[in-house]
């Protein structure tokens, strides 16, 4: 099904067996997923861009590029700066383009946009993102294939964020399986090697709620199943609902982003950003996680979203 709205071009609506989600045109964002009629994403109007990135892809890197300029196979460039105040080029090329559907059923959607040859971007990419429901959930698979005629950088992510019930996101307990945390300077940049999270303040291996903590923090060293996902688990603050959050081993890195929490403290906003990320802040300097993708040649990640109901694959 098709829906019309205002800000976010067509949206595409998925259903099977009482679960929902809803994906944008524009921007092929994840804008609502619902389980048993309940709504699990902090989102955002149907008549409104999300804010704060709500469910964005972001291609063709995540978070930042220092002050928009990088080096690759012996070439200088430069990206339009989109976040002024830190002087850096934020989340990526495709927040607000329209991607076309090029095949949907009723339980999945996959979207298409090709990226040609943008400011400071000379690459050319065929970017495919599959939305599938399914008995483990949602499971998102994003393809990126080199068109052009030269080895292109890369990097992906996603942003969605988890709203579970009403409660203060204080109380919400989360299980993060990282054994270390990129450590960011006042712009949000690294600022050296990762640090080991034992004995602090970052370290939620264990499970323990968020608290007063403001938190938007890339963090690695993922410890993986033998299956070779990892699993960030987050549970409401009533201990009603858990969500487990699972990625591939293409997903090297996992930013945590408390929201409102990190701007503004008395706010307190009800959903956190758990955001997969295949490399870390500032990696087309780096390096850090930074994927080269051949010409011809593909690049393809796959994570997801489950609850205790659904178990991760």
């Amino acid at each position: 099904m098709t829906r019309e709205p205002k800000a976010t071009g067509a949206e595409l609506v998925l259903e099977s067996a009482g679960r929902e989600a809803v994906v944008t045109e524009t921007g092929a964002a994840l804008r609502s997923w619902r389980v048993e009629g309940r709504e699990l994403l902090d989102t955002f109007a149907v008549d409104e861009p999300g804010d704060d990135f709500r469910g964005s892809v972001l291609a063709p890197w995540p978070n930042r590029i220092r002050d928009g300029r990088y080096a690759f196979a012996g070439s200088e460039h430069r990206v339009a700066i989109s976040e002024p105040e830190r002087r850096c080029a934020l989340h990526g090329l495709v927040l607000r383009v329209e991607w076309r559907p090029i095949g949907h059923g009723s339980d999945h959607v996959t979207l298409e946009h090709v990226l040609e040859h943008r400011q400071g971007y000379p690459f050319s990419l065929a970017l495919q993102v599959e939305y599938r429901l399914a008995v483990d959930g949602l499971a998102v698979t994003l393809r990126a294939t080199n068109l052009g005629a030269a080895a292109a950088p890369f990097g992906a992510g996603f942003h969605p964020y988890l709203r579970l019930g009403d409660g203060r996101i204080d109380d919400y307990v989360l299980e993060l399986p990282a054994r270390t945390r990129v450590p960011v300077d006042e712009r949000l940049l690294p600022r050296g090697a990762a640090v080991g999270v034992d004995d602090t303040d970052h370290d939620f291996r264990g499970g323990r709620s968020v608290g007063r903590q403001a938190l938007d923090t890339c963090f690695g060293d993922l410890d993986r199943g033998p299956d070779g996902l990892a699993r960030v688990r987050l549970t409401g603050a009533d201990g009603a609902q858990t969500v487990t959050a699972w990625m591939d081993e293409r997903f090297q890195y996992v930013h945590v982003y408390t929201a409102d929490a990190v701007t503004d403290p008395a706010r307190r906003r009800r959903g956190i950003a758990i955001e997969p990320m295949t490399c870390a802040p500032d990696a087309f300097n780096s390096g850090a996680g930074l994927v080269t993708v051949p010409p011809g040649a593909s690049f393809t990640c796959r994570w997801g979203l489950s609850t205790p109901a659904t178990p991760t694959p």
